[in-house]
């Protein structure tokens, strides 16, 4: 029995857990969705995740039927059929048979065997795609949260830069100041204007993006309900990869490969044995009408084509599944270090943010503030402070994002 990796009944039941948060969330405003739902709508709907689940249900219906002998043939025959001087048709030879294709020993076993190894290569591939489609989610997840928070700053600072212009042309009409610190004022408020609008418009690539990973057609209909990570997990700085490693859905994908490659060797050694093709029938002699059976046999002779071809084909796939195997696992100690490596980095530059950087630009940003409201800093030190305090929580923020994608590539890679 062929059986579904994609049931019907599930698929709409996420659907239907998803509407009803959609329902509850609609009571208090806009809709909101969780790291943990939004990897819940992406497995149910994702389309690249449909198709690997379609290719399991077709690997299986390939499975099945390499297991099955060919159909019998069905023969009739009228052989001796006197043209002259008879009865014609009835003093023919005439008789009524079948024919079985009988496939040398073993090689319907292997057939079945690679079929499964096939089957198990599907899985394999829909697992490894669930990994990728989850950490994607993830990382998606915080690529939004990060551009609408920098939004968020970035509308702050235009409302600071519009109050500082403000107060600028103020100070030029009160003749308190001289006009290119107005100019000044207002070539930063155009900047942060401009900064403003990027980071809207990659808000909205982001949003496309994430809904596409969730099998939506239209972003930003729902709010994302979660904050960025803000401390690396101990767990994931001091552990190791070994075990976690061996375990990955890659390494599962390559060594089903290979496990398929080397049965399809074997199966290409039995190439030169001939299956048998045997007959047995039954009918009449003719003009004698006496009954008859008949048996035959039939084999091709392997003198031409010895299937060598088909089996030095056979050996180099099996060194090509042995290399990739071995080159996945390098890649995964690779992958493993290049991200632990960031993630490493990541965690202690925002900890270098959040504990010095920022503190100390927010306190220069009030003495300025303080000093130039009893006149002992001028106006355009005050701009500058502004600026270097926004470029300051800025790059926070894109720490921040840094630290979220390194941590969600670490999981994706040990614990798949």
């Amino acid at each position: 029995m062929l059986v579904s990796h994609w049931g019907f009944s599930m698929k709409h039941f996420v659907w239907a857990v998803f509407l009803g948060i959609f329902c509850c969330s609609m009571s208090s405003g806009q809709p909101t969705l969780t790291r943990d739902e939004a990897v819940q709508l992406a497995l149910a709907n994702n389309p690249e995740l449909r198709a690997s689940g379609a290719r399991v249900d077709a690997a299986v219906g390939r499975a099945y039927q390499a297991k099955q002998w060919s159909n019998p043939e069905l023969e009739l025959s009228a052989e001796d059929w006197p043209v002259s001087n008879g009865r014609g048709f009835s003093d023919a030879k005439q008789t009524i048979g079948v024919v079985q294709t009988l496939p040398y020993p073993g090689k319907k076993l292997l057939d079945g065997q690679i079929g499964g190894a096939g089957v198990k290569l599907s899985e394999a591939e829909l697992a490894l795609r669930r990994t990728e489609i989850v950490r994607d989610v993830k990382a998606g997840f915080a690529r939004v949260l990060a551009a609408e928070r920098l939004v968020e700053v970035s509308a702050e600072l235009v409302a600071v830069a519009e109050s500082f212009a403000a107060v600028a042309r103020k100070r030029v009409d009160a003749g308190a100041t001289a006009y290119h610190e107005q100019l000044r004022a207002e070539v930063q408020l155009e900047q942060v204007r401009t900064d403003l609008a990027d980071f809207q418009r990659e808000l909205v690539t982001v949003q496309q993006s994430f809904a596409a990973l969730l099998g939506q057609p239209k972003p930003g209909a729902v709010k994302l309900a979660g904050v960025l990570v803000e401390t690396a997990q101990a767990e994931l700085l001091e552990g190791t990869a070994g075990a976690q490693l061996a375990t990955h859905p890659s390494l599962s994908v390559a060594q089903a490969n290979l496990e398929r490659a080397q049965l399809e060797s074997r199966r290409a050694r039995l190439e030169p044995y001939p299956d048998v093709k045997a007959g047995v029938s039954g009918g009449r002699m003719g003009e004698r009408d006496q009954s008859i059976i008949q048996l035959g046999f039939a084999l091709p002779l392997p003198i031409l084509d010895r299937g060598q071809g088909r089996q030095q084909a056979a050996r180099a796939n099996v060194n090509v599944a042995e290399a990739e195997l071995q080159a996945v696992q390098q890649q995964l100690q690779r992958e493993w270090a290049n991200a632990l490596k960031r993630y490493r980095t990541a965690a202690e530059q925002v900890a270098s943010y959040r504990e010095r950087i920022l503190p100390k630009a927010n306190a220069a940003l009030r003495l300025v503030q303080t000093g130039f409201e009893q006149g002992k800093f001028n106006f355009i030190d005050l701009v500058d402070t502004q600026r270097t305090t926004a470029e300051a929580r800025r790059a926070y923020q894109q720490k921040l994002l840094e630290l979220n994608i390194t941590q969600v590539q670490l999981e994706a890679l040990l614990q798949p």
